[in-house]
C-alpha cells in the first residue's frame, strides 16, 4: 500500500480523509525539544514517509512560512505558534475563564491555570497570576507529561474504570526526580485516592521545587471540560497548610463557572 492510498481513520469516510493534511502536521510536530532541526530523512524517520516525501512537505511547509532551513537542516519558525494562538484566540473556555482565574490568583497570591488533557500530556490553556520565577510555574500553552502534575493526575483519576486501566497497562512511568511515583501499583492507589476525594496534590514529581493542587471544572451538565488548579514554590508551607489555603477557593470557582460553559 502506498502512502497516498492510505485508509482513513475508523469512523471517517475515505471521501473525507485528507491523509496530506495529517502528514503536512505529522511533519510539523515530528520537531520537539531533542530534535529542534532536522534532515528531510530524519523527519521521514520520525513519520513514516520516505525521505522523498517528507523533504516535499518540508519545502511546501518552508514555501508557506512554517519552516526555515540552510539547505540541509530544517526547523520550525515563529509563524507556527499562529497556530495555536488561533485556538486560544477563538475557544470559547479560555475566554471565559479568565476572570475566574483573576479572583483564584487574587484569592491565594498563587498562579492559576486551566488545565485540558491532550493525549498523555496536560496543555495550559489559559492562565493569571503574579510573574514571579517561571521555574514555579508554566507559560500559557506549555505542556507537560500528566502523570507528574496535579492537573493530569486528577484528570486521569476521573477516567472511566476501563480507561484508566488500558493507559496504566499501557503506559511507561517515567521518572523526573526522586519524588516521582514510577511503581503503576502505587499510582494506581494515589488516582483511586484523587478519584475518592476529588481533588489532586502533586509535590516535587517534575521540579523539586514545584507544588500543585487542582480540581475538577466541570459543565452544566456535569461533563468533565478541565482542570483549575494552582503551581507554587514549596517555600516553607506544609502540605496541610497549602491545601487549606488553596483547596476552598480553587472549589468554590470551579462550582461558579459551573453553569456558564
Amino acid at each position: 500500500m502506498t502512502q497516498d492510498d492510505s485508509l482513513p481513520p475508523a469512523g471517517l469516510e475515505k471521501r473525507d480523509w485528507i491523509a496530506g493534511l495529517e502528514r503536512g502536521i505529522g511533519i510539523i510536530e515530528a520537531f520537539d525539544d531533542a530534535n529542534p532541526r532536522l534532515t528531510a530523512s530524519q523527519a521521514g524517520q520520525r513519520t513514516g514517509m520516505t525521505r522523498t516525501a517528507a523533504r516535499r512537505y518540508l519545502l511546501t511547509l518552508q514555501h508557506m512560512g512554517y519552516v526555515a532551513s540552510d539547505g540541509k537542516l530544517f526547523w520550525l519558525t515563529p509563524r507556527v505558534l499562529r497556530l495555536g494562538q488561533s485556538y486560544l484566540e477563538s475557544a470559547r473556555l479560555p475566554r471565559i475563564v479568565q476572570p475566574f482565574l483573576q479572583r483564584v490568583a487574587a484569592g491565594t497570591h498563587e498562579v492559576a491555570y486551566l488545565s485540558v488533557m491532550d493525549g498523555d500530556e496536560v496543555v495550559y490553556i489559559a492562565r493569571n497570576g503574579p510573574n514571579r520565577s517561571m521555574s514555579t510555574g508554566y507559560v500559557l500553552g506549555a505542556r507537560v507529561p500528566a502523570q507528574v502534575t496535579a492537573a493530569g493526575m486528577l484528570m486521569l483519576a476521573l477516567r472511566s474504570d476501563d480507561d484508566l486501566a488500558d493507559w496504566l497497562a499501557t503506559r511507561e512511568l517515567r521518572v523526573y526526580t526522586s519524588h516521582t511515583i514510577e511503581s503503576k501499583a502505587r499510582m494506581k492507589l494515589e488516582l483511586a485516592r484523587i478519584r475518592a476525594q476529588g481533588w489532586a496534590l502533586s509535590e516535587q514529581q517534575l521540579d523539586l521545587n514545584s507544588r500543585g493542587i487542582a480540581v475538577p471544572l466541570r459543565d452544566r451538565r456535569g461533563e468533565l471540560v478541565g482542570a483549575l488548579n494552582i503551581t507554587m514554590p514549596m517555600g516553607h508551607e506544609t502540605s496541610e497548610d497549602a491545601v487549606a489555603r488553596v483547596l476552598p477557593v480553587l472549589r468554590e470557582t470551579a462550582q461558579a463557572m459551573r453553569n456558564l460553559i
